[in-house]
């Protein structure tokens, strides 16, 4: 017996998953707050070099409409930033002299009250510092994502992610107080980390409670509520124009998740993993009560079988042991890295648009509502071709970019918002495509490395952006290329809908092979194999119960 028979005998997804998913999916909101936030905090206001007191005292009869015409009058190097050189010494040397800043400078007020580049002179040749925050705050992720995975494989999901919310409140409160700036980063850093423990905790705690044809769409769920937070933010960041209030209100509401310790369950498909039986049953007759169900009492919980797919004798090698799974695992690999570094990349890139960054960053969550929904209607359809026309949509977009002139802001902000409507819409699917490529056996790790991968164009996707400065285009161009030839490797994998899930390599192996048969819902394996026993015929007739 599997313990997804039991699961569907007490309801697969009643009352009692959707009020779980509904505390779920209320992080989510914040991780969207903590993700996008450096768009804001770290933004980049109009600044020019702070004049020194003697030079201003040696100056002070000099009109406004003099002082003009002295600052026309020098010819700027093309190559260099006119707000990162001083024109203090023009009167002691020549009137085409630059000399960098020495007293500081002086930032526009006029849309950021404060952010951390103001506070601590993020520009000219510090500008990569702030970028490297945002690198380092990705790597984060990457770190969590072992650190809380291990820990929610030993300790279960519903510690790592209590203690994943609970650090990351605290320590983004701290953000909000950081002293110097080397301080903010190891606090972004470690708030990054807390990112990862409750995306993966959160989605593994959902999906282990809800049966197999609902998980789709529960994925799809949580992720519109991280499209919430992402619009939300524009609003919250648009009243509150100073880096440490917006730091603070977006941490603060943690707290008020303290309820979770009574609320939130245990999975119980950890539990029996890992031979806590007595506990199991209790929570799924409590699942089986607040859906209406009974779960039958001659059901023994000490047979059920877990579906480990044997013995776990396999690695990350397994992975690329063989040349099919070496070949899809790599293929993966790099589709996840190009989801990731485009996605980000635009997403954090998008006060190099030249429009209003509160209005653009309010659609740029908006537009993953439709780009999600859209998935639920083609993934029956195709997993492959779904996959390889989301990615060639965002890559196209982005090149597309720049063919149009400056001036015409808006037109570019459609496009790079047509781009991110692709990849946000690719990386909805690349979640459930990964997990039908991998066999049963290699799955979670598949998805572990993959998930490495993808961090890793979060560390990019930043340092990439940087590169704007240098060269406005070369952005666009990375964005654009890279998931074009995703898209055209993405056709090289094998089509997973409506087909059987391969548990073996050797599945795996043989799948191209194999004749593609529809698969079945996921209902009892056949009862009758098993001698058609009471208890299974009793949880059978609960399973079907409409």
């Amino acid at each position: 017996m599997h313990f997804d028979q039991i699961l569907s005998a007490v309801g697969g997804f009643g009352k009692y998953q959707k009020i779980l998913y509904v505390w779920i999916c209320l992080p989510q909101i914040l991780l969207g707050f903590h993700m996008m936030v450096s768009v804001f905090t770290g933004a980049t206001p109009p600044h020019h070099c702070r004049v020194s007191h003697s030079f201003a005292d040696t100056n002070s009869s000099l009109s406004a409409s003099i002082s003009l015409k002295l600052n026309l009058s020098i010819q700027p190097d093309p190559q260099a930033d006119s707000s990162c050189f001083s024109t203090d010494n023009i009167f002691q040397e020549n009137r085409t002299a630059r000399s960098p800043c020495e007293h500081g400078w002086v930032y526009s007020t006029d849309i950021f009250q404060s952010t951390t580049v103001t506070e601590w002179d993020l520009v000219c040749d510090r500008a990569v510092y702030n970028s490297l925050s945002s690198s380092v705050y990705m790597f984060g992720l990457l770190v969590g994502a072992a650190l809380f995975g291990a820990m929610a494989d030993r300790y279960g999901r519903r510690l790592a992610l209590l203690l994943s919310i609970g650090l990351q409140t605290v320590f983004g409160v701290a953000t909000a107080f950081a002293p110097n700036f080397p301080i903010y980063v190891l606090l972004r850093f470690i708030v990054g980390t807390t990112i990862s423990g409750v995306i993966i905790n959160a989605f593994v705690l959902g999906t282990e409670w809800t049966c197999t044809q609902k998980r789709m769409l529960a994925g799809i769920i949580t992720d519109y509520f991280f499209g919430l937070g992402y619009m939300l933010l524009a609003g919250v960041a648009y009243l509150i124009r100073d880096w440490r209030k917006l730091q603070l209100a977006i941490s603060a509401p943690g707290f008020l998740l303290i309820f979770y310790i009574w609320v939130v369950p245990q999975s119980a498909r950890w539990l029996v993993a890992n031979d806590r039986r007595e506990e199991a049953i209790v929570l799924l007759r409590k699942a089986a009560l607040v859906n209406g169900r009974t779960l039958p009492p001659s059901v023994q919980i000490e047979r059920c079988d877990m579906k480990s797919g044997g013995k776990r004798s396999h690695s990350a090698v397994d992975l690329v042991r063989t040349p099919q799974m070496r070949k899809r695992a790599f293929i993966l690999f790099y589709v996840w890295f190009v989801n990731v570094l485009v996605y980000y990349g635009l997403s954090l890139g998008v006060s190099t648009l030249g429009t209003n960054l509160y209005l653009t960053q309010f659609v740029f969550g908006l537009v993953e509502i439709p780009a999600r929904s859209l998935v639920l209607l083609f993934l029956p359809w195709s997993r492959r071709l779904s996959q390889s026309a989301f990615l060639a949509i965002g890559g196209v977009a982005c090149l597309l970019t720049l063919t149009i002139p400056e001036d015409h802001s808006n037109l570019r902000t459609a496009l790079a918002m047509a781009g991110k409507f692709g990849i946000t819409a690719s990386f909805a699917i690349i979640y459930v495509y990964t997990a039908e490529i991998f066999p049963t056996v290699l799955r979670q790790t598949g998805i572990g490395v993959s998930s490495m991968f993808a961090r890793m164009g979060g560390v990019l996707a930043p340092i990439i952006n940087m590169l704007h400065s240098r060269s406005p285009s070369t952005p666009m161009i990375i964005f654009g290329l890279a998931p074009i030839l995703g898209a055209v490797l993405a056709l090289a994998l094998p089509e997973t809908a409506g087909r059987p899930l391969p548990d073996t390599v050797e599945d795996a192996e043989n799948w191209d092979n194999s004749t593609p048969t529809k698969e079945k819902p996921d209902k009892f394996e056949n009862t009758s194999q098993s001698g058609g026993s009471t208890e299974e015929q009793e949880l059978e007739r609960l399973a079907t119960r409409s």
